[in-house]
């Protein structure tokens, strides 16, 4: 018999009863745990995607500035999951484009409290992008989202 080689995975079970038994958060053992963000999420259930989002208004305005770009962002993607039954916990996975990387870091704990005050204190898996501009030239941020439905 031989022995696995690599970090051996623990799964952990998301705090929300109906989504325990659907969506793990994936934690190596020894691994240090994220803050804010999940290493990795496995879920069976309904796909759920958006687009890009920006943070604009339904008139497509654009919030003033990136802090308030973001919390309008994440509350357009929880009105996107909300049209297909979605909440926040049946996030599995978010990428963030942003077009200035000290702007996103500057900025950390407003966020935080923007993100948790939006989705709670569930962190999908997350990847964070710089990017040089998005198609909306005045646009700070763009979120792209996946969610799962559990069956």
């Amino acid at each position: 018999m031989t022995t696995p080689k690599g970090p051996q995975l623990a799964v952990l079970p998301t705090d929300d009863d109906e989504t325990r038994a659907r969506a793990q958060v994936l934690q190596p053992s020894g691994w240090p745990t994220p803050k804010g963000y999940a290493n990795g999420m496995a879920a069976e259930g309904r796909i759920v995607v958006t687009g890009g989002v920006i943070g604009w208004d339904a008139d497509e305005r654009l919030a003033d500035g990136f802090v308030a770009q973001v919390r309008q962002t994440l509350s357009n993607i929880a009105e996107i999951l909300g049209e297909a039954g979605a909440r926040p916990e049946h996030l599995v996975r978010l990428t963030w484009y942003v077009v200035d990387m000290e702007e996103y870091l500057t900025n950390l704990k407003e966020l935080g409290k923007i993100y948790r005050a939006v989705f709670g204190a569930h962190y999908p898996a997350m990847a964070l992008v710089q990017v040089v501009r998005l198609v909306e030239k005045a646009a700070r941020v763009e979120i792209e989202a996946t969610a799962v439905i559990p069956s």
